[in-house]
């Protein structure tokens, strides 16, 4: 893409109402507009994270063997009082009535309509195990909603719900997308720390929060240091063999990790050596649960069982804050000039800096390197403006781009362009072929 026909409008002030990091940069490098309180438009550049951060919670989720749908933003209030949630999810509820009377909701979260769907197909336990998702927008009528896209009113969430036949089957599949979870966060470049957490309205008594330690994050944390250092890596997983998925929930459960919903201070004096005991803050983007019956017994999504008779089934849920992760990933990768994107949900992987627009040669060079970059399957974003080159590496930094390619008259002379690393800042200078090349390999299997 060149940043002539590119629609980034940067913003050189920060704006008042932005309180933490992720909310001013994001509004400065032009990614999100707010429309109202809690509310934003996704600018090009922001949606583009937006939707790579969804390629990467979808492929994560087929992989565990989930089966994507969508299901409307709007919802039947019926289902909800058949649930009985109706009068208790309280005023986060977005209430609606159409022109015949009719009563709905903009739903904040899906348990209702995924029973209802599953009631109306399923009704042999031989259709077991199941596990539908989606990624759909969701409204939640915040009392406060601030620090941008870290608490919104408007958001995209990936939502998804197993059911299974019994208690051990469900926990099973509660264990997988913890495994999973755990993939997709790394994938992004992130830490995220399962701690056990409170149910809230979802209900249940098995629950996960994902949490990024972050000083700007909601929730108070307590925790062993040395859960922050466990990594999946490239490990192999098999999702349908419960013990190694149960032994990798294990290794990530086992030290102490809690919200201070859940924090018990005896428990964790007791289990955590005083050197790595921490108390900190953190983000919240993802949580599971396990929720057995709740809904699937008042809803009657009943399944035939190999003895004959019928029972409901076990469900659970399982969240993760696909717009939220935008701005906690902005939040845990940062500096004074700007963002810092992982090369995994960066909007684009490469940024051209010409630093004398209309010279023959640098011009020449600089197209060079962008046929050769797009033609290896790399994105990129070419400032070709007749821009002073301070401004230009002003909003290359701001942005974020891992890799930045700098053209200029005297390098050229030299038959050498340089590239720079976004996160080190270090720079190598080499020629255009050779960068081509070069980074090509650095960003191969991203």
């Amino acid at each position: 893409m060149r940043l002539t026909r590119y629609f980034l409008p940067v913003l050189k002030e920060t704006p008042a109402e932005a309180q933490i990091v992720s909310h001013r940069l994001m509004l400065r490098a032009g990614m999100i507009r707010q429309q109202a309180a809690g509310i934003y438009s996704w600018l090009p550049l922001g949606y583009r994270v937006l939707r790579n951060i969804e390629r990467i919670v979808h492929e994560e989720q087929q992989r565990a063997g989930h089966i994507p749908l969508l299901m409307p933003t709007l919802q039947p209030a019926e289902l909800w009082r058949e649930s009985g949630r109706y009068d208790d999810y309280g005023q986060e509820m977005l209430r609606i009535r159409d022109r015949h009377g009719r009563d709905l909701i903009y739903g904040p979260t899906n348990e209702e309509m995924i029973t209802d769907i599953f009631r109306a197909h399923v009704t042999s336990y031989r259709d077991l195990p199941l596990t539908l998702y989606h990624i759909q927008w969701k409204f939640r009528d915040e009392i406060r909603p601030r620090f941008g896209v870290m608490r919104g009113r408007e958001f995209l969430m990936k939502d998804g719900y197993n059911f299974d036949l019994t208690r051990e089957d469900a926990l099973h599949a509660y264990n997988r997308h913890m495994v999973s979870y755990l993939r997709t966060y790394e994938r992004m470049g992130l830490t995220a720390i399962p701690m056990r957490a409170a149910s809230g309205p979802i209900g249940g008594d098995d629950t996960h929060e994902f949490l990024v330690l972050a000083q700007t994050g909601e929730s108070q944390v307590f925790y062993d240091d040395r859960v922050a250092g466990l990594k999946l890596g490239r490990r192999e997983i098999d999702y349908d063999d419960r013990d190694a998925v149960a032994a990798i929930c294990a290794e990530f459960t086992s030290l102490y990790a809690r919200t201070d919903e859940t924090h018990d201070e005896a428990a964790f004096a007791a289990q955590v050596p005083e050197a790595h005991r921490r108390v900190g803050r953190g983000i919240e983007v993802g949580q599971i649960f396990y929720f057995g019956t709740k809904y699937s017994e008042p809803m009657g999504a009943l399944v035939t069982t190999p003895e004959g008779d019928r029972r409901p089934v076990h469900m659970g849920s399982h969240g993760i804050g696909v717009s939220r992760l935008v701005g906690a990933l902005i939040e845990a990768h940062h500096d004074d000039r700007g963002i810092i994107w992982p090369e995994s949900v960066a909007p684009f992987t490469v940024g051209i800096v010409n630093l004398k627009q209309g010279d023959a040669a640098a011009d020449a060079a600089c197209e060079g390197l962008y046929r050769g970059l797009t033609g290896r399957g790399i994105e990129v974003l070419y400032d070709d403006r007749d821009e002073r080159a301070g401004a230009k590496f002003a909003t290359m930094d701001l942005i974020g781009l891992p890799w930045r390619v700098t053209v200029g008259p005297r390098g050229l002379a030299a038959g050498k362009v340089e590239i720079t690393s976004r996160r080190t800042g270090e720079s190598e200078e080499m020629s255009p072929e050779a960068a081509v090349d070069r980074l090509a390999g650095l960003l191969a299997g991203i």
